[in-house]
């Protein structure tokens, strides 16, 4: 359990019964059962009779840039210290250059 805030308050077994009986007799918010997730369906499938399919595609169009054919790949490298500190040393740019000096001890 990751540590929490010191202002953080939990509550006693009591008051979590009475948060849970509250939220059951919510009628704006009624617990979903397994029939709901039953009749689920995704936004891609449902919200196109609703908004129309160019604004259904507008609205679930992934965010951001674009992913490179060619991108780089998320590793873990244990470096001695030394030598990472030696890459930082230079400023901005330390992981680019140290990619341009593997590449390089690789012959690409």
């Amino acid at each position: 359990m990751p540590k929490l805030k010191p202002s953080t308050i939990i509550p006693t077994d009591e008051e979590d019964a009475a948060i849970s009986a509250a939220i059951s007799t919510d009628p704006d918010s009624p617990e979903l059962t397994d029939a709901n997730f039953a009749n689920a369906r995704p936004a891609s499938e449902v919200l196109a009779n609703y908004l129309g399919a160019t604004e259904t595609e507008a609205l679930l169009r992934r965010r951001g840039r674009p992913l490179k054919a060619d991108r780089k790949v998320d590793i873990k490298l244990r470096i001695d210290p030394d030598v990472v500190e030696a890459l930082r040393s230079g400023g901005k740019g330390w992981q680019t250059r140290a990619n341009e000096i593997l590449r390089k001890g690789v012959g690409l």
